[in-house]
């Protein structure tokens, strides 16, 4: 009988062995990827519960809980196939240099992570320049900050690539923004009278801001035009459709200067 054969019999009792630590090492594995969405998922409500804790923080930690509880898997996953702890513990040391250097973009970017939670040049749903590219960040994890660009797009730039940047522009970091911009104004025309119209208009509009007051000065002199810079302060949730405002006033002072003219050829005005 081939159940009487001794080969035969060891190779069963080892299929068995190791198809049962097969089967506990899939179980095992299944569970840990649900045990880390459930770590994650009560860091995240637990944090957010509090309430002067900044949002950046508990996605960055409920990140860190995930990959940490997904890295314990791992370690029982070895022993469960039967890999020792002493041997365990040899075998990472051995490749602890090589899995540095394959893992060194990866490595750098948690570091960059846990740089950026520290200082946190920028927070959730602040609006960014960084790596050029701009948008709002939507997420920072252990590994990537997410952001969303101004048409909805999802960019997703490493943790290192952000603080290893030459500059972090925060567009949204304070609660008022300038505006400037500038006019040409002919040279035959008087710069002051025109400051003067555009400083009215601007002082009207609603969305810039009393003090610090506008301004429009002259700063430069060419042979055919002088050239008018206004300024003016607004919030920052305002600025987009404030910088709009900017641009009709510079036009509508341009405009009411061509029908003037235009009026003086046709005799209407002296």
């Amino acid at each position: 009988m081939l159940a009487d054969i001794p080969g035969l019999v060891q190779l069963e009792n080892l299929l068995i062995v190791y198809g049962l630590r097969m089967i506990a090492v899939i179980i095992i594995l299944l569970a840990g990827r649900w045990v880390a969405k459930l770590a994650a998922a009560a860091v995240r409500r637990t944090l957010e519960a509090a309430p002067h804790l900044d949002v950046t923080v508990t996605a960055f930690l409920a990140s860190l809980a995930y990959y940490g509880t997904l890295a314990v898997t791992f370690v029982l996953i070895l022993q469960v196939a039967g890999v020792q702890a002493t041997s365990l513990v040899a075998i990472l040391g051995t490749v602890s240099l090589a899995i540095g250097l394959a893992l060194q973009g990866t490595l750098s970017n948690l570091a960059a992570g846990v740089m950026l939670l520290i200082f946190r040049p920028f927070r959730i749903g602040d609006m960014i320049e960084v790596a050029g590219k701009s948008g709002t960040v939507v997420n920072l994890n252990v590994f990537m900050t997410e952001i969303a660009a101004g048409d909805n797009v999802k960019i997703l730039v490493p943790n290192g690539q952000v603080w290893g940047a030459a500059a972090i522009t925060n567009l949204t970091a304070y609660p008022t923004r300038r505006i400037s911009m500038t006019m040409a104004v002919p040279i035959d025309q008087d710069p002051e009278v025109a400051a003067a119209h555009l400083r009215g208009r601007i002082a009207q509009d609603r969305l810039f801001l009393p003090t610090p007051a506008p301004t429009v000065t002259v700063t430069a002199l060419r042979e055919t035009d002088v050239e008018l810079t206004a300024q003016a302060w607004a919030r920052t949730q305002d600025i987009v459709q404030a910088r709009e405002d900017m641009i009709r006033h510079l036009r509508d002072l341009r405009r009411d200067k061509a029908d003037k003219d235009r009026d003086r050829e046709d005799g209407n005005l002296p």
